[in-house]
């Protein structure tokens, strides 16, 4: 995870997605998921490279079968765009770093 990259849990998912004042892609990953290891590092970069304008968070669904349950999540890696404390996009699989840009900016208007 880079240094810009948070984890976010059922404790913490509310003040770090639903309240942030800025937009946020949260990661619906896991250890074992192959997709989601190759998502990861293009998460990072985007994580820094958007830094203060739009935060990445990534969320571990073993961990947090609630949340995953919550936001119908149904495989991973699954990527949904919060704004407002709406879910107000998703991406399913494994996407390259310019889907995932172009989804980005749709939210960051």
């Amino acid at each position: 995870m880079g240094e810009t990259t948070k984890a976010v849990t059922d404790t913490s998912f509310d003040s770090e997605v639903l309240k942030s004042t800025t937009p946020v892609l949260v990661d619906f990953w896991a250890e074992w998921c192959g997709p989601c290891k190759i998502v990861g590092p293009i998460l990072a970069e985007i994580a820094d490279e958007y830094d203060g304008k739009f935060k990445v968070a990534k969320l571990n669904v073993d961990e947090n079968p609630d949340l995953t349950s919550r936001f119908n999540v149904m495989s991973i890696p699954t990527m949904k765009f919060f704004k407002a404390g709406e879910v107000v996009g998703e991406i399913v699989g494994a996407a390259p770093k310019n889907m995932i840009e172009a989804e980005i900016a749709k939210h960051l208007a």
